[in-house]
């Protein structure tokens, strides 16, 4: 890869894996504890932290491809590591963003509606979906990451 195509990468892939792991297993669970963090003031919160992550994720996966295609155009070929890791974090966040964060979005309504429904009480299934796809998103993004410190 060329040093100018893999460091751009390197540093969207870096800084992208950094901000998932600071806010989605720091941030998010932490807000709730807080003193005097209700649960309508944590909803909140995380709607906008999670909205504004999405969408700098969404930059650095573009910085990121960029990055590769850039190599790739001087003849510069790296492992297929780099190309299946990025492409599955985008794939990942793609499906948070259109698949699963409606249905919280759906659910915080609910909760924060306050309607006599019991939805404070149960679980939703969406949170175990929206992190499952977190955790695969930081596996791809250490391989990509990997192959390009390795290789790049």
């Amino acid at each position: 890869m060329s040093s100018v195509g893999a460091a751009l990468t390197l540093v969207a892939v870096l800084l992208w894996l950094g901000m998932v792991i600071a806010i989605s297993f720091l941030e998010a669970p932490l807000k709730f504890t807080a003193p005097g963090v209700t649960l309508a003031i944590g909803l909140g919160i995380g709607r906008r932290v999670f909205r504004a992550l999405n969408a700098v994720e969404a930059v650095l996966g573009v910085i990121a491809v960029a990055g590769i295609v850039l190599a790739f155009a001087a003849g510069n070929h790296g492992p297929a590591a780099i190309w299946v890791g990025t492409v599955s974090a985008i794939v990942c966040l793609a499906a948070q963003v259109v698949g699963v964060r409606p249905a919280l979005n759906r659910r915080s309504d609910e909760v924060l509606a306050g309607d006599g429904t019991t939805a404070q009480d149960r679980r939703s299934t969406a949170h175990f979906y929206y992190g499952g796809l977190e955790l695969v998103k930081i596996v791809a993004l250490i391989v990509a990451a990997m192959a390009l410190l390795l290789h790049g």
